[in-house]
């Protein structure tokens, strides 16, 4: 790590434009040839230069694959503002990061202990790797019917119970801003041989201003992805990996290798040296705009009868280390309406966009991109709302989450290349599940593949999608049949004429969601 480096510097986007200032006759790939054959609208819609920007591998642009020049520079930039030794520009997100995570720590059979709350893109990881997943409960407060985050104890207790554990991944912070006591668990996953990865990809801010909690790299993570595109100012899909030497970074090349497109997008990689100079130089200033709005929102939301949006005292509680105070998740449980019908009535009548609803609740992200005005519209709008609305369903039994974890039977890759049967959704208690289900937003799994399917979690989905939820990754989206593993003796049974039970080997097609 290079601290001496200056971080006003954009070596990547600067030669991205000096190129595209040479006006040079195109005899490469894109095919429409510095925008000259895309159509008129796009072209007036978002104007010239755009695609003159849309470049391929060449010399003077570098390559993602084998960085020797500006690429090379603009992430030796990148791990000294987010102090790591080396970062990686990404252009798949940071689900893709989070495969690249696990597949350069952990080889087929390893153990590595994950969070029951994670992003279905590392079920997708420990499926490419082979892994075996240890889950840990993150805590819950019943009271906001809220999943917090995973606490050192747990974290403790599953490595003692599994000393040949490869590696501890983390979510931190939660979508909805609860952060973990990340220092302590790196101590307690070093301490016990393991290396320490972290899903960052609401947190790419947080480096940046005192008031929010610790960064991974800060707490001494071996390796983390970041969504850059999430919280500050790069083009979405385009993330960030940050990594220590701790971690095999010729076996993490060759993993990103196997993992990235070879047509690698110089709009999205210029946004992110963008992105990290305006944190490097601005960061502090301007996220400490943005989060003043944010608690001005909170408190204003707080006023406003009927609606909740928690702060600074959920701190303390096991799970709650921090709060990135930008989340704002809001109890609509007062107005007699779903979060679903809240974040509806905001787009349609109000022309306001939230990031994601629930049943109970929705969450709004302030970012370095909002101003004073987009709040006074939010809160006018939610008073609006709150005026029309029927009244308190406080008393209203709240949609929770089954209390066991489900049993797991086999490995999330053996589940998914086992040969399956279809059957009614109904029928399918005590079977092994060969898909995922996870509702979407946030898009953590309810159930993976190779789990045990309980009458609990059936009515739990049944539930969820009849008051408005949307659940996805299972090739039946109306939830009428799943697809287990084959056992000799399940019988099938008939779900309906167009939908014929049928015993197969897995396609990938039915894990769109893995």
């Amino acid at each position: 790590m290079n601290n001496s480096l200056d971080q006003h510097a954009t070596p990547l986007f600067e030669a991205v434009i000096n190129y595209a200032r040479e006006h040079k006759i195109s005899f490469h790939t894109p095919g429409h040839k510095h925008g000259v054959s895309i159509p008129q609208e796009f072209r007036n819609f978002v104007g010239e230069r755009i695609f003159d920007c849309d470049l391929t591998l060449l010399e003077e642009v570098d390559s993602l694959h084998d960085p020797r020049g500006v690429i090379k520079e603009a992430q030796k930039l990148a791990a000294a503002a987010y102090g790591s030794d080396y970062a990686f520009f990404l252009v798949n997100g940071s689900s893709g990061g989070n495969h690249a995570m696990i597949l350069s720590v952990c080889d087929p059979g390893d153990k590595i202990i994950v969070p029951r709350n994670a992003h279905r893109s590392v079920l997708a990881g420990i499926i490419l790797s082979g892994a075996i997943p240890v889950y840990v409960m993150p805590e819950r407060n019943d009271e906001w019917n809220l999943m917090l985050n995973v606490t050192p104890e747990s974290v403790a207790k599953a490595l003692e119970e599994h000393p040949d554990a490869k590696a501890v991944l983390v979510t931190n912070p939660t979508y909805q801003g609860i952060a973990a006591n990340l220092k302590e668990i790196s101590r307690l996953t070093h301490k016990a041989g393991a290396l320490m990865l972290v899903d960052e990809a609401h947190g790419p801010h947080m480096k940046f201003h005192p008031d929010l909690p610790p960064s991974a790299m800060t707490c001494g993570a071996d390796i983390c992805v970041q969504s850059t595109h999430k919280i500050i100012s790069s083009m979405t899909q385009a993330s960030m990996l940050l990594v220590r030497r701790s971690v095999d970074i010729l076996k993490l090349k060759r993993v990103l290798t196997l993992l990235m497109t070879t047509s690698p997008s110089y709009i999205l990689m210029a946004s992110l040296d963008l992105a990290r100079m305006q944190m490097a130089t601005r960061g502090k200033e301007l996220l400490s705009v943005a989060i003043m709005l944010a608690e001005d929102a909170r408190r204003r939301i707080n006023q406003i009868s009927g609606l909740y949006c928690f702060g600074h005292e959920c701190i303390g509680q096991a799970g709650a280390f921090g709060l990135d105070m930008t989340k704002l998740s809001v109890d609509v449980t007062g107005l007699g309406l779903t979060g679903y019908q809240v974040a509806q009535m905001l787009n349609r009548n109000h022309k306001i966009q939230i990031e994601f609803a629930d049943i109970d609740t929705f969450l709004c992200i302030v970012s370095i991109g909002n101003t004073s005005k987009d709040i006074n519209r939010l809160i006018t709008a939610l008073e609006s709302i709150a005026a029309e609305a029927p009244g308190s369903t406080r008393n209203r039994i709240r949609l929770r989450l089954p209390s066991n974890t489900p049993e797991v039977v086999m490995t999330p890759r053996e589940a998914m290349f086992a040969p399956t049967v279809k059957i009614p959704l109904k029928d399918a208690v005590g079977e092994v599940s060969a898909e995922v289900f996870s509702p979407y937003p946030p898009g953590i799994p309810l159930l993976n593949p190779g789990e045990r399917v309980s009458a609990d979690l059936i009515d739990y989905l049944k539930e969820l999608q009849a008051r408005g939820g949307r659940v996805q990754g299972q090739a039946d989206t109306k939830l009428r049949t799943i697809k287990v593993v084959a056992r000799p003796g399940l019988e099938i049974k008939k779900v309906n004429k167009d939908v014929a039970p049928n015993m197969e080997k897995r396609d990938n097609a039915s894990v769109s969601g893995a």
